[in-house]
C-alpha cells in the first residue's frame, strides 16, 4: 500500500494537491482513500463533496476522511486525562479548568495520525493520501513516536515498579492519588500505536511531498521542513511549487512578479536537487471539483505516475574507512553550524536548530568512542575509533 503525505506552510495550497493526487490515483484504478489530520479541514471543500469523520465515497475508487481529532484524542487519551483530573480535583482546581489543563497542546494532531495507521491496517485501501497539518504542527507530529519511544523504553518501567512498590506511602504523604495500572496500560498502548504509525511512515511505501509557493519566505521554511523531516527518517521525494505566475503579458505588475517567482524557483531547484520538482500555475480559476482536479494533476504530474518512488537513501548507514567507521545520517541542506553532537552512553543526541533527535548507537559503535564529525554532501558524518586509537 502506497502513503503519501502532503505538508506546507499553511496557505500554499496543499490541501488542493493532496486532492488532486488522490483523484489521479482513484481515476487510474487504485481504491484510494484521501483524509485529512488538519484541523482547519478543506479536502471536502477542494473536492466539492462533504465528508465525515468516517470514509465517505467522493467519486468512483476515491473516498474522503475528515478525521475527528477530538473523538481520537478522548478514545486515546482517556485513561490518562482521568487520572490527571483526580489530581487536579484533589489539589481544589476548578474541573473546568482542570479540563483545559489536562489537554496537551497539539495532542489531538498527534493523535490524528492514529486514523491513518487504523486506515492502513484495514487492508481496504491501495492508496493512502494524507493533507497534514502545516509544517511546523507536522514536524511536531512525526517526532513524537520516537521521542515517546526513548520514554517508555528508559522511564516507564522504573516509574511503574516504583509507583506499584511505594503506592500505599506516596499516596498518604503526597495527599494526591497515584496512577493506577490502567493508566500505565494506557501510556503503553499509546505508545505501540504511535510507534505503528512511525513504522507506517518511515517504511519503504511512504514518502514526504513538500507544497510551497514561490515566496523567499515559503521556500525558506521548506527547507527546514526538508532537513527536520530527513532528521526523523521519513522520506521526502518530492517538492511542488504552486501558484507560478504563467510567463507573458505587459504588466508591470506580474512581470515584477514572473521576475521575483523566477529567482525562487531558481532556489528551489537548487535546494531541492536530487528531488522530483513539480511546479504549478496560477491557474485562472480556483480548482474545485472532481474534474478541475484531474485537470491540475495532469499539468503537475504530466504523463508520469503520481504514486512513483524515488530511489531513498537508507536512514542511517555505517561504514568502515580507514581508521575507524563512520555513521552517516542524512541531514540535506544542514550546515555545520546547524548541527550540535553530544554523547550520553549508547545514544548520540543529534540537535539541528530547535530539533533534537536521540540515535541508539549499533552494538558495533556503543564500544567505540567519537573521534570527530563534519557536514558534508548533505549528511552528517560521524567517525568513530577505538578507544586506544589516538
Amino acid at each position: 500500500m502506497r502513503i503519501l503525505l502532503f505538508t506546507g506552510k499553511g496557505g500554499v495550497g496543499k490541501s488542493t494537491l493532496a486532492a488532486a493526487t488522490a483523484c489521479r490515483s482513484a481515476a487510474a484504478g487504485h481504491r484510494t482513500l484521501v483524509l485529512s489530520t488538519d484541523a482547519a479541514h478543506s479536502l471536502a471543500d477542494a473536492l466539492d463533496v462533504t465528508a465525515t469523520g468516517e470514509p465517505t465515497e467522493a467519486a468512483p475508487n476515491l473516498w474522503v476522511q475528515h478525521v475527528d481529532a477530538q473523538e481520537r484524542f478522548e478514545r486515546s487519551w482517556r485513561d490518562i486525562q482521568g487520572y490527571l483530573l483526580s489530581v487536579l480535583d484533589v489539589a481544589g482546581v476548578d474541573p473546568v479548568a482542570a479540563e483545559e489543563l489536562t489537554v496537551i497542546p497539539g495532542a489531538e494532531e498527534v493523535l490524528a495520525l492514529l486514523e491513518v495507521r487504523a486506515q492502513a491496517r484495514t487492508g481496504e485501501w491501495d492508496v493512502l493520501v494524507v493533507d497534514c497539518a502545516p509544517t511546523a504542527e507536522t514536524l511536531r507530529l512525526l517526532a513524537l513516536p520516537e521521542a515517546l519511544g526513548w520514554y517508555m523504553a528508559r522511564v516507564l518501567p522504573v516509574e511503574r515498579r516504583v509507583v506499584k512498590a511505594l503506592k500505599p506511602v506516596l499516596t498518604r504523604a503526597a495527599g494526591v492519588p497515584m496512577p493506577g495500572d490502567s493508566v500505565f496500560d494506557a501510556i503503553e498502548r499509546l505508545h505501540a500505536e504511535l510507534d505503528d504509525v512511525r513504522t507506517l511512515l518511515t517504511g519503504r511505501d511512504a514518502s514526504v511531498r513538500l507544497v510551497l509557493t514561490p515566496e523567499s519566505v515559503v521556500l525558506a521554511e521548506a527547507r527546514r521542513a526538508y532537513t527536520f523531516l530527513t532528521l526523523f527518517g521519513y522520506t521526502v521525494d518530492a517538492a511542488v511549487v504552486n501558484r507560478v505566475f504563467p510567463a507573458g503579458g505587459a504588466d508591470p505588475w506580474r512581470t515584477t512578479w514572473v521576475e521575483a517567482q523566477e529567482r525562487v524557483l531558481a532556489d528551489a531547484a537548487d535546494s531541492f536537487a536530487g528531488l522530483d520538482l513539480r511546479t504549478s500555475v496560477y491557474r485562472d480559476v480556483e480548482p474545485v471539483g472532481h474534474e478541475e482536479l484531474l485537470d491540475l494533476a495532469s499539468a503537475v504530474y504530466g504523463g508520469d505516475d503520481p504514486l512513483s518512488r524515488s530511489a531513498r537513501r537508507p536512514p542511517l548507514d555505517v561504514r568502515q574507512e580507514a581508521g575507524g567507521r563512520v555513521l552517516a545520517l542524512p541531514l540535506p541542506l544542514a550546515s555545520r553550524d546547524d548541527v550540535r553532537l553530544a554523547r550520553k552512553g549508547d545514544e548520540l543526541v543529534v540537535s539541528v536548530s530547535s530539533y533534537r533527535r536521540l540515535l541508539t548507537l549499533p552494538s558495533g559503535l556503543a564500544r567505540l568512542r567519537v573521534a570527530g564529525a563534519r557536514v558534508r554532501d548533505g549528511e552528517l558524518q560521524v567517525r568513530f575509533v577505538d578507544e586506544e586509537t589516538t
